[in-house]
């Protein structure tokens, strides 16, 4: 496969770190396998197709109380998922690691169990969706809490350097577009009009009235 000019110039730039960072995260395969192995698989799986994320972003917008939340969520996730998925994986087009055989991402890749992506590898969608829909909930979330929505974003990002289908740059450039994507839906969330996170109680506060006059 031919390389574009970007693909080829993102492969040469960052060589050493991806390499220094997958060595670094393959680390945990050689502390515990039968841990790491099906942990990093589930919180990959959680962002396969964006459908996990898609659908909690949903459930918040259609409750009153998390509207606010889910609404950042949907238009973040909306916008960084154009962006990567439809434009720059497109434009890119660089190769997943693991289709180098020669390379030490093939040989984490054949023993963390051989997971196969179909769409190119720069930036990680997965990263972009997790940023996109997390950034939101930790901005306007209290921070008690929301710094798990965090967490849960950069184990998304480890998840896909250890399953070998991403490079760690791949990842990095996905947590930097979903970061842009999120804190935009959050900007246009917190401005739109509060009739939009008005609806669906007013019936209900109707229903408590007619019961008061009666």
């Amino acid at each position: 496969m031919e390389l574009t000019a970007a693909a080829q110039w993102i492969n040469t730039t960052f060589s050493d770190f991806d390499t220094a960072v997958a060595i670094g995260v393959h680390k945990l395969y050689d502390l515990a396998p039968g841990f790491f192995t099906p942990f990093m698989e589930f919180i990959s799986l959680l962002g396969k197709g964006g459908i996990f994320l898609i659908i909690l972003s949903l459930l918040l917008l259609i409750v009153k109380k998390t509207r606010r939340y889910g609404t950042a969520m949907c238009i973040g996730l909306a916008i960084a998922f154009a962006f990567v998925n439809l434009y720059l994986k497109v434009v890119i087009a660089r190769p997943r690691p693991y289709l180098d055989e020669s390379s030490v991402f093939y040989q984490f890749w054949t023993m963390v169990g051989q997971h196969v992506e179909s769409d190119m590898s720069f930036p990680s969608g997965h990263t972009n969706a997790a940023f996109a829909t997390m950034i939101p909930l930790f901005i306007l979330g209290s921070k008690r809490w929301s710094w798990t929505a965090l967490v849960f974003a950069i184990l998304m990002g480890i998840s896909r350097i250890y399953l070998c289908v991403h490079f760690a740059s791949d990842v990095v450039g996905g947590a930097i577009t979903g970061t842009l994507g999120g804190m935009i839906g959050t900007l246009i969330a917190v401005n739109l009009p509060k009739r939009w996170y008005a609806w669906g109680g007013s019936q209900k506060k109707g229903r408590h009235e007619d019961v008061r006059v009666r």
